[in-house]
């Protein structure tokens, strides 16, 4: 249980349990539900947008129940790896996932490797289906990000910002809530992509490009806030390094310099896709006034 209050906001001993309920002896987490629930609704999200980038959604569900489990191991491993001071000592904890410790890079890294084999598979394009997939991490991460809440992690560092949150884990130290802000950008992202992948995508990997660019970008900032970073086991010019903070530049590049690369692309499928469904619209609309 923790008390946790944001007192800038005049939020008071908002009282926070890790346990949702149990089921008989075995407790039921938030972090868990949380999690799945933001799969869940990436999922539907995929589905239902499939046609428009142009992939074949009964093909797409292999490549998203791979992409999960892959996801999670990557997720997990990906934490494992750059704490192997602690697990190596404690290796009966690296199942201990309820706990927490699941590193959003090693889920992506590991949901793009399974949902890429299996879409190679199955005869599919692969930017494609990572356009798809990119507009579903935003909504999963944006909503996965509440599960470090309820777990009381993925805070910053002292803050006198208005929004400062304090609890049992922080000590009594007004901190940066890191988990809010990646979340509100996530979902934030999620709004801006989709709309621009609606009206003016040109081609296949355009969305991937964005989403490596606004991710990358927060979490370079906001990793540099954080408390509970994951740290390259050598120096660079003698400097301690966060792998995310290191990773996310590269992913910011590689997306800026893709989208001038690209920036006069066009796959006349968008063009068309978007005419069709006007046109259709349009022929409902005359329709229902006659």
């Amino acid at each position: 249980m923790y008390n946790v209050s944001f007192p800038g906001l005049g939020i008071f001993d908002l009282t926070i349990n890790p346990v949702a309920f149990t089921l008989g002896d075995m407790p039921v987490y938030w972090y868990g539900i949380i999690i799945a629930s933001g799969l869940i609704l990436a999922f539907i999200y995929a589905w239902f947008s499939a046609e428009r980038f142009n992939v074949d959604k009964n093909k797409l569900i292999n490549c998203v129940l791979v992409g999960i489990i892959t996801g999670i191991i990557g997720a997990r491993l990906y934490y494992v790896l750059f704490r192997l001071d602690y697990y190596s000592v404690n290796p009966i904890e690296i199942f201990y996932i309820h706990q927490g410790g699941l590193a959003i890079y090693g889920g992506i890294i590991g949901a793009f490797a399974g949902g890429c084999v299996v879409a190679k598979i199955q005869k599919m394009k692969i930017l494609p289906v990572l356009d798809v997939a990119v507009l579903g991490f935003l909504i999963g991460q944006g909503i996965g990000r509440w599960g470090n809440f309820m777990n009381q992690e993925a805070f910053g560092t002292p803050t006198s910002l208005p929004w400062g949150m304090i609890s049992e884990r922080t000590m009594g130290e007004t901190v940066h809530p890191c988990f809010l802000y990646e979340s509100l950008w996530c979902l934030i992202g999620f709004v801006i992509i989709h709309f621009i992948s609606k009206k003016y995508q040109k081609y296949a990997g355009q969305v991937l490009y964005m989403y490596l660019v606004w991710y990358g970008f927060e979490r370079m900032i906001v990793e540099g806030l954080r408390t509970d970073s994951l740290y390259l086991p050598f120096r660079i010019f003698g400097a301690d390094i966060r792998v995310s903070q290191l990773l996310s530049l590269l992913l910011v590049i590689f997306g800026i310099v893709m989208l001038i690369i690209n920036r006069k692309k066009e796959d006349p499928f968008y063009a068309d896709y978007r005419r069709k469904k006007s046109i259709g619209r349009s022929e409902g609309t005359s329709s229902r006034g006659n």
